[in-house]
């Protein structure tokens, strides 16, 4: 039998996912300038969302760091781009984090849902991309 902290462990993780699987419904979406990486710089992401992304090395991270590039971004754009993290998908949809395309959905994210995604990135252990 699991101890209660497996228990409470297994229950965050699951509360986690459904959390981040209900935001990201939420987040519209728009086309993007095709060749603009302009807001794919380092970000912070939750762990939930970093283990689904590949596996990158310390060497990779560090050259993305020194360019101020993520580590996920190829000569194509994003690699990872079905799986980006959530603050990657709420650039552009929000005033707070204007395209510098001025690229934007049709409707812009509902104030209440970008307010949850500030706080699930803040009550998240976050690791840098």
């Amino acid at each position: 039998m699991d101890s209660e902290y497996e228990q409470i462990k297994l229950f965050l993780q699951n509360n986690n996912k459904q959390d981040l699987a209900r935001l990201r419904k939420q987040i519209p979406t728009f086309e993007c300038t095709p060749g603009c990486h302009d807001c794919c710089g380092p970000v912070t992401t939750s762990a939930e969302e970093m283990s689904r992304l590949p596996y990158k090395t310390d060497a990779e991270h560090e050259v993305a760091l020194n360019e101020y590039n993520c580590v996920h971004l190829g000569p194509k754009g994003c690699t990872v781009y079905e799986e980006r993290p959530l603050i990657c998908r709420l650039f552009g949809t929000t005033p707070r984090m204007p395209c510098p395309n001025e690229r934007r959905p049709a409707e812009m994210i509902d104030v209440k849902v970008e307010g949850q995604i500030h706080h699930y990135i803040k009550s998240t252990r976050q690791v840098l991309v």
